[in-house]
């Protein structure tokens, strides 16, 4: 992905971020509160002229309750009420986690700094602030460097925070609602529950295990 490929998919997820954003009701003034920037930086990120980072993006998704694909599904729906968490600590904490992320991915791929700058075109005093969380790394960006160090993008998610839980129970609520309508029904009632606990716990055991008691079974029924 080059230079041209990289500014076109800022504007391509500023448009989302601007639709997420006035399905939602928000203003821009209130996503500038939120994270502590200008109103001026919003507009810039909802017309692609200035990159967002992942950890903004993640940040602005919970709070405009959508679902962080959103921004690389294009029929992600509106899910959840919640209230935004802390949200600056967790921007500054989350650029030092993405950087730790990026260093272990490089060093694991063999790649050297020189070669991730070669590929985006940067200095790679720049990688290196990326590396250790001093700047923000714009997500149209890291969409480059995760395919260049055979990572999913999903590798840079927040994974144990307060906003991973919330995506991960959305995930949850997604996979359910997928299911056929019978087994949607079935795993809702109370009564039920007492079978679906039987079903986890056979499906911790090993085969052996398993064949065992189905042949137990048949010799109860035979």
């Amino acid at each position: 992905m080059d230079k041209e490929a990289i500014t076109l998919r800022n504007r391509m997820i500023g448009v989302l971020l601007r639709d997420a954003r006035i399905q939602a009701g928000r203003t821009k003034q209130e996503c500038a509160s939120l994270l502590g920037v200008p109103v001026s930086t919003i507009t810039a990120y909802e017309e692609g002229r200035k990159p967002i980072s992942l950890p903004e993006l993640e940040v602005l998704a919970f709070f405009l309750d959508v679902p962080i694909q959103h921004f690389w599904e294009y029929d992600a729906r509106l899910l959840s009420e919640a209230s935004p968490p802390p949200v600056r600590e967790i921007v500054a904490l989350r650029h030092r986690i993405i950087g730790v992320l990026l260093q272990t991915a490089r060093q694991e791929a063999g790649k050297s700094r020189k070669d991730l700058a070669r590929l985006l075109g940067c200095s790679t005093d720049r990688i290196m602030a990326y590396e250790r969380g001093e700047r923000p790394v714009p997500i149209a960006e890291l969409e480059v460097l995760a395919r260049a160090l055979g990572r999913p993008l999903e590798y840079f998610l927040d994974q144990a925070g307060p906003i991973g839980e919330w995506e991960e129970e959305q995930r949850a609520f997604r996979a359910f609602r997928e299911l056929p309508p019978e087994i949607r029904e079935f795993v809702s009632r109370p009564i039920n529950r007492s079978y679906l606990e039987v079903a986890m716990k056979l499906a911790e055991m090993p085969a052996g295990a398993l064949r065992q008691i189905a042949e137990g079974l048949l010799e109860i029924t035979y």
